[in-house]
C-alpha cells in the first residue's frame, strides 16, 4: 500500500472536506490537497491537516481494556472483553428487562455503523433506550424543518448556491472557526455584491466579516426573528402571492409577529431598532436570500420555536423553495445528518421513518426478518437517557461519544455513568467517559475503514480505507456482530460495510431519507449523491435517479405540498439572570479543537494553538470583578463551578460571558450548563444559563 494515494474525507465536521491520504514508509500518513471535491476545493483547516496524528499508537487505543479487581483498567484479549460485555448486558436484560439496557451513539459514526447500532439495540437487545449525541447538534432545526417543510435535511441546496444569492442571515454560527473552509462561500457572496448579516452575542471572526452584525442577548433569537417579521409586515414586504400559493398558517403567525414591535424587541434583545430595520432592508431588497442557523438559536429550551420563527421570515418573503433562496441548518458533527436518519435516534427507524408508524415498522421489520411487534417503541432522548443511568437504565453500551465532557450538567451525568452496574465503551482513544468503563474496546478510525457519511448538504459520501488498522483493533461492525452472536442472534449483522449499506438501501427505500438509488460505485464515480435518491422502477431505470441537490422547488414534502408557518411567540430562557446569578453564560467552540476534544486534545499542534479553557468577558465586567487578562476566574451556576483564565475583550456583550466546551476538569464549561429541554426536540439549553463570577487567587499570589 506504500505510496498509494487514497481520495477520502476528513473525519471531523459536517463539511466532510475532501482530502488525499498517502501512507509513508515510516508508518505515518500524509495528507494532501484533493481539489476535485467542490466543498473545500483542497482547502483544509488545522484539524483536517493534522487528523492522521490520532492514528498513531502513541495516542490511540490498540488493546481491549477491562476493569480489574483492583479497580484499574488493564489489557485483555478480545474474547475476554466481548464475553464481559455480553455478560453484563445480558444479565441486566435478564434481571431487569430489555429497557434496563441503554445504547448511546455518536454523530461521527458512519451511516453503516449508525444503522447497525440501531438494529442491534432493537433486534438483539430489544431495548427502546437508544439515542445519540447528535441530539445535542441540530435536533431543534430538524424538528422545525419537519413541521414547516415535512422534511429535515440540513441544507436544502448545495453550498455552491450561497455565493449566488443576494443576502445571507447567518444566525448563531461562527463558521470561521468551526468550519473554516466554508468561509470562502461567504467571501465570494460579498465579492459578488451580496451581503452577509451575522447574528451572534459575540463579535467572532465570522461576525467581523459581516456587513451587519446583530448582537442579541443570549436566548433572545426568537424575539429577534419575530421583530424582523413584524417589520416585514409593517413595511409591506410580504410576498402575498407566494404566501397564498405555497404556504398555510400565515394568519396565526402574522398575528404573533405583530405583537413583537421593534421597540419591544430592542428591549428584549438589546439590538437597536435602526439595526433591525437595516437587516430587513438588506434581506428583502435582493431577488434571492437565505437564512442559515446553527447551534446558537438551536441549543435553547425553545430552539424549535426559534428556528420556526426564522423559517417564518423566509416563508413570508417568498424565500423558501425557490432557486438561490431558502432556510438551511449548518449541521455540526461529521455524520450528524446520517446518524439520525437511519435509526440511532430514539424515535426513528432507517430512512427517517417514525418508530411509532405501523407501516414504517412493517417495512423495516421485513428487511430485518423480524416480527414488527417485536420492535420496541420510542425511547428517551439523549439527556433523559443519561439522566436515567443507574436507576431505570442499569447497563450502557456507548459508541463514539464523550458525554462526561459534552453533555449539559456534566458533573451530574458523570455521576450517573459511575452509578451504572455495567458500562462498555467503544472508542479510538481513552476518553474521559471511556476511563469510567468496565470494558473499553479499541475500534478502527476513518482512515482504517470504508463507510459512508452524509454531509450538511445532504450529500452522501464515500470514505475509503487508506491504511491497515494496527493489530488489536477491530471495527464497530465486527464488535456488534460478535456481541450479537454472544447474545443469541447469529444472523443479520454483516461486517462488510458495503453489505451493510446494501441492506440500508432496502430499509430506507420509500422513506423520507431514501438512499435506495445510491451505491458505493455511484458514490465513488460521482463524488457523492444527494438524497433523496430513490431506486427507479425497472421501466424507468435506464438511467439512475440523479439525486436531489435542491429540495422543494416544486412542492414541499407536506401532504398538500404547502409549507407551514409556525405560530410562535417569545418566551424567556429557562433560567434568567437574577441577583444571585446576574450574568449569562454562553458556550461554543474554538478553531483548533473539536467537540469534546477527545481526539484533537491529543494533537500537539492543535494543543499549542488552543491549550486550554478560558472565560471571555467584557472589560466592564472584568473591572467590576477586579480581574486582569489571564487571571483565574470562577464561573458558578446552580449546577456547579468552573475555573479558567480570563480573556478580556470588547467582542462580547457586557452582560455575557463565553466559555469553550472542549476540556474536562475544573475548566469544564458543561459543568455549568442547563439541561432544560426543548419540549419538541428535547435539545438542552446549552447556549444560555445564569451564572456569577468570582475572583480566584492564583497560586503564588497573595490573597
Amino acid at each position: 500500500m506504500q505510496n498509494t494515494v487514497t481520495p477520502t474525507h476528513c473525519p471531523y465536521c459536517a463539511l466532510q472536506c475532501g482530502m488525499n491520504l498517502t501512507p509513508a514508509a515510516d508508518g505515518t500518513v500524509e495528507v494532501s490537497e484533493r481539489t476535485d471535491f467542490p466543498v473545500n476545493r483542497g482547502a483544509l483547516c488545522g484539524k483536517g491537516r493534522t487528523a492522521p496524528a490520532v492514528l498513531s499508537s502513541r495516542v490511540r487505543l490498540t488493546s481491549p481494556l477491562v476493569r480489574s479487581e483492583k479497580g484499574t483498567l488493564v489489557p485483555a484479549t478480545w474474547d475476554e472483553a466481548l464475553d464481559r460485555i455480553a455478560g453484563g448486558l445480558g444479565r441486566t436484560r435478564a434481571e431487569h428487562g430489555p429497557d434496563a439496557v441503554g445504547v448511546f451513539g455518536g454523530g461521527g459514526l458512519t451511516n453503516e455503523k449508525a444503522y447497525t447500532l440501531g438494529k442491534f439495540a432493537r433486534v438483539v437487545l430489544g431495548t427502546s433506550q437508544i439515542d445519540y449525541n447528535g441530539r445535542f447538534c441540530m435536533s431543534s432545526a430538524a424538528a422545525a424543518g419537519m413541521k414547516a417543510f415535512g422534511l429535515d435535511r440540513g441544507l436544502p441546496f448545495p453550498l455552491e448556491d450561497i455565493p449566488k444569492t443576494g443576502c445571507v442571515i447567518l444566525v448563531g454560527s461562527n463558521l470561521a472557526e468551526t468550519m473554516p473552509p466554508s468561509l470562502r462561500f461567504f467571501t465570494e457572496l460579498k465579492e459578488n455584491g451580496g451581503t452577509l448579516i451575522v447574528v451572534d452575542p459575540r463579535r467572532t471572526r465570522t461576525a467581523e466579516q459581516a456587513d451587519l452584525h446583530l448582537a442579541p442577548r443570549p436566548g433572545t433569537d426568537l424575539a429577534l426573528a419575530l421583530g424582523l417579521l413584524h417589520l416585514v409586515v409593517a413595511e409591506g414586504r410580504v410576498d402575498e402571492e407566494y404566501v397564498a400559493g405555497r404556504t398555510a398558517g400565515w394568519e396565526d403567525a402574522r398575528a404573533a409577529a405583530m405583537a413583537h414591535w421593534p421597540e419591544y424587541v430592542e428591549r428584549i434583545t438589546g439590538v437597536p431598532v435602526p439595526q433591525l430595520r437595516e437587516a430587513v432592508r438588506l434581506f428583502c431588497e435582493p431577488e434571492h436570500a437565505m437564512v442559515l442557523t446553527a447551534r446558537g438559536p438551536e441549543q435553547q429550551s425553545k430552539g424549535t420555536d426559534t428556528v420556526g420563527a426564522w423559517i417564518n421570515l423566509c416563508l413570508a418573503t417568498g424565500r423558501a423553495g425557490r432557486p438561490l433562496s431558502g432556510y438551511g441548518c449548518l449541521t455540526g458533527q461529521g455524520n450528524g445528518q446520517g446518524g439520525r436518519e437511519h435509526g440511532q435516534k430514539a424515535d426513528q427507524l432507517p430512512g427517517y421513518r417514525k418508530l411509532d408508524d405501523p407501516a414504517a415498522r412493517r417495512h423495516v421489520a421485513e428487511v430485518w426478518g423480524v416480527d414488527p411487534d417485536s420492535l420496541p417503541g420510542p425511547g428517551r432522548s439523549a439527556y433523559e437517557l443519561l439522566d436515567a443511568l443507574g436507576t431505570d437504565i442499569r447497563s450502557l453500551l456507548l459508541m463514539g461519544s464523550n458525554p462526561v465532557v459534552s453533555a449539559p450538567h456534566a458533573a451530574h451525568v458523570e455521576a450517573r455513568l459511575k452509578s451504572l452496574d455495567f458500562l462498555a465503551v467503544c472508542d479510538v482513544v481513552l476518553s474521559e467517559t471511556a476511563a469510567l468503563a468496565d470494558v473499553v474496546l479499541p475500534v478502527t478510525q476513518w482512515a482504517e475503514e470504508t463507510g459512508t457519511t452524509t454531509s450538511l448538504e445532504g450529500r452522501v459520501l464515500l470514505r475509503r480505507r487508506a491504511i491497515t488498522p494496527p493489530d488489536g483493533v477491530r471495527s464497530d461492525l465486527e464488535v456488534l456482530r460478535e456481541l450479537a452472536d454472544r447474545l443469541g442472534v447469529e444472523k443479520g449483522f454483516p461486517t462488510d460495510p458495503e453489505e451493510v449499506f446494501e441492506e440500508l438501501r432496502r430499509a430506507s427505500a420509500g422513506g423520507l431519507a431514501d438512499y435506495s438509488g445510491i451505491t458505493y460505485r455511484r458514490l465513488a464515480e460521482e463524488n457523492g449523491v444527494f438524497w433523496p435518491c430513490p431506486q427507479l422502477p425497472p421501466q424507468e431505470a435506464e438511467e439512475a435517479h440523479p439525486g436531489t441537490p435542491r429540495l422543494f422547488l416544486d412542492r414541499f414534502a407536506t401532504p398538500d405540498g404547502r409549507a407551514r408557518f409556525a405560530p410562535v411567540s417569545h418566551r424567556p430562557t429557562a433560567e434568567e439572570p437574577d441577583a444571585e446569578y446576574p450574568v449569562l453564560l454562553t458556550t461554543g467552540r474554538v478553531v483548533a479543537q473539536y467537540q469534546s476534544g477527545a481526539q484533537t486534545r491529543r494533537v500537539d499542534e492543535l494543543n499549542a494553538a488552543a491549550p486550554g479553557p478560558f472565560v471571555e468577558l467584557h472589560p466592564r465586567l472584568a473591572a467590576r470583578l477586579g480581574a486582569a487578562e489571564g487571571d483565574p476566574v470562577a464561573v458558578v451556576s446552580r449546577r456547579g463551578r468552573a475555573v479558567a483564565p480570563a480573556r478580556i475583550t470588547t467582542a462580547i456583550r457586557p452582560d455575557t460571558v463565553f466559555m469553550p466546551f472542549h476540556w474536562p476538569g475544573e475548566g469544564r464549561a458543561n459543568t455549568l450548563t442547563n439541561p432544560a429541554l426543548d419540549p419538541t426536540s428535547r435539545m438542552p439549553e446549552f447556549k444560555a444559563c445564569a451564572v456569577r463570577l468570582e475572583p480566584v487567587t492564583a497560586p503564588g499570589k497573595n490573597s
